[in-house]
C-alpha cells in the first residue's frame, strides 16, 4: 500500500538525520518506527482510561476515604507504636 506522507522541513530533516545516522536505510522506515511508537502510546492511553475507568466505578460502588483521614489513621498508627 502506497501512502504519501507531507512533513514539516523540521521532520524531514530528522528524518533524513535518522538515515544518515545509520540505524535507518530510509525515511519510510523511520516513519514506520514513528508510527509504532504512537501506535504503543495511543494503547497505554486506552489501557490507561480503562483502567481509571474501573477506579471510578470501584469509587462509586465502594466509596472513597479522604486523604485527611487516611493520615489521621496513620498518625494514630504511628502514636500506638511509640507508647
Amino acid at each position: 500500500m502506497a501512502t504519501n506522507v507531507h512533513l514539516t522541513p523540521e521532520l524531514e530533516r530528522f528524518a533524513r538525520d535518522c538515515v544518515k545516522g545509520g540505524r535507518y536505510n530510509n525515511v519510510s522506515e523511520v516513519v514506520r518506527s514513528a508510527l509504532r511508537l504512537l501506535q504503543e502510546a495511543e494503547e497505554r492511553r486506552r489501557q490507561f482510561k480503562a483502567m481509571l475507568q474501573e477506579a471510578e466505578q470501584e469509587a462509586q460502588r465502594d466509596g472513597t476515604v479522604s486523604v485527611d483521614s487516611v493520615l489521621s489513621e496513620i498518625d494514630g498508627i504511628i502514636d500506638d507504636l511509640e507508647r
